[in-house]
């Protein structure tokens, strides 16, 4: 049985050229759609990798409005299908509007099969490697540590901690500054665990007074002060069997650590104005942003609650230190607030892409979370621009080999003359080379 051929839908509304195309490209299956409503309809029937349309359609056959408006109908039904539009050999300027919509390419009538065919090859190589992409972040979210996104290896590091300690009934203490997700791993933690079926009960230590955190933590029995009108379970005890995990524990007031330390070691709590010991089993995973050693140091934190806490430690880079995670992270967040405000946005301009590289983000996942939902609401075009993310332009890194081995090489013979105080004898010695050598760098780079 031979091998189905793969489906291409053709909008054209002139028969010649219907027919010109079908002959043309014969190792497809085409499709045809003479306007803009047959279009839709046979995209949703259909759903091809790649769509051909004609910017000239019906009612406005010598105009391009019908065909941009099927154009953005289009992409919005089916982002990852890539539309190459056909134009007239006069018509560029639609042909490079259609383009800043979304579409993948133009081609021009009259045409050239074996370029139509190459373009159509490359797109649907495209494609695929979208739909690829798409399918491989669908099997992550699904995973225990969901929300986290990364390709760097400290965070990876990160990660395969997570996964190893996660069985293991140890306290866990997350180091790491404020938007960094604490909170994720910790999570991470609890579905990768014997635990997962249970409970996960998130209390933040700096977000409640101090009067209200300990019967918060442990509970309280009816009449214990003015107000308990009834017995009430507290964060500890209700987490029974599941996993607790304290955020912010560097901000849990000195009365409550030594409460919380004779808890870690008999694993017995008392409720306010109760008089029994409750046994709990529960798993605890602490986080801060804190440093938890130079409070020990000023006699802020308990060093035996300390070491209590740290069966396990955990250090999560900050972004800064997250090679690609920038970009990453900010498609992530683009596609899905374009998606939720029904946004037509196709990634980021190069200034934008460079400025995400070299912002520090003080604020960490949280303040790149903030940053691309604003630019998405603002953005004017159909691209984030740097002045989108309110951002100063950066300059991205390079790709190509020889451009990062030539930015290495001028940086290393800078640094080297300007150490010698640009005596070339002791340069070339310093950097390993002959003096010619050096000078044909130096020459190169535009250096005296």
């Amino acid at each position: 049985m031979s091998e189905a051929k793969t489906k291409i839908l053709v909008v054209e509304d002139d028969p010649g050229l219907q027919k010109q195309l079908k002959w043309s490209l014969d190792d497809y299956e085409i499709v045809i759609a003479g306007d803009h409503d047959a279009a839709i309809a046979q995209l949703r029937r259909v759903e091809p990798a790649v769509v051909l349309l004609d910017l000239g359609l019906p009612p406005d056959v010598d105009g391009a409005t019908e065909g941009l408006a099927a154009l953005q109908q289009i992409l919005s039904l089916a982002p990852l299908t890539k539309v190459i539009v056909v134009t007239g050999n006069l018509d560029r300027t639609n042909a490079v509007k259609a383009i800043s919509l979304g579409a993948y390419d133009f081609f021009q009538k009259p045409f050239e099969p074996d370029m139509l065919k190459l373009m159509i090859v490359r797109a649907q190589y495209v494609q695929a490697l979208e739909v690829e992409n798409r399918q491989l972040a669908a099997r992550q979210s699904a995973t225990a540590l969901q929300g986290l996104l990364t390709t760097s290896d400290p965070m990876l590091k990160v990660c395969r901690t997570v996964e190893k300690v996660a069985p293991v009934n140890a306290t866990v203490l997350l180091l790491g500054e404020s938007g960094t997700g604490k909170e994720v791993l910790a999570r991470g933690v609890h579905e990768l665990s014997p635990r997962a079926g249970k409970r996960f009960v998130a209390i933040n230590c700096a977000a409640i007074p101090d009067t209200l955190l300990e019967s918060e933590l442990f509970g309280y029995e009816k009449g214990a002060f003015t107000g308990a009108a009834k017995q009430t379970v507290g964060k500890i005890e209700y987490a029974n069997e599941g996993t607790l995990f304290l955020d912010e524990i560097g901000d849990l007031p000195m009365p409550l650590q030594a409460k919380l330390l004779r808890f870690l070691q008999e694993r017995v709590i008392e409720r306010l104005g109760g008089r029994g010991e409750i046994p709990v089993d529960v798993r605890v995973v602490c986080a801060t942003h804190r440093d938890l050693a130079g409070m020990i140091r000023a006699g802020s934190f308990r060093e035996d609650l300390y070491y209590r806490l740290s069966e396990i430690t955990v250090d999560i880079p900050p972004l800064r230190e997250r090679p690609g995670d920038a970009v990453l992270l900010a498609q992530a967040f683009l596609e899905r607030y374009a998606r939720e405000m029904g946004r037509n946005l196709k990634g980021f301009t190069a200034d934008a892409l460079g400025a995400l590289e070299a912002h520090p983000w003080p604020g960490n996942v949280r303040e790149m979370e903030n940053l691309i939902k604003r630019a998405t609401i603002m953005a004017d075009g159909n691209q984030i621009t740097a002045a989108d993310l309110g951002l100063e332009t950066g300059h991205p890194l390079p790709f190509n080999l020889r451009q990062v081995r030539d930015n290495a090489e001028r940086e290393a013979v800078s640094r080297a003359l300007a150490q010698v105080n640009g005596n070339i004898l002791n340069a070339a010695e310093l950097l390993g080379v002959s003096r010619p050598t050096l000078y044909d760098l130096m020459s190169r780079f535009g250096m005296r």
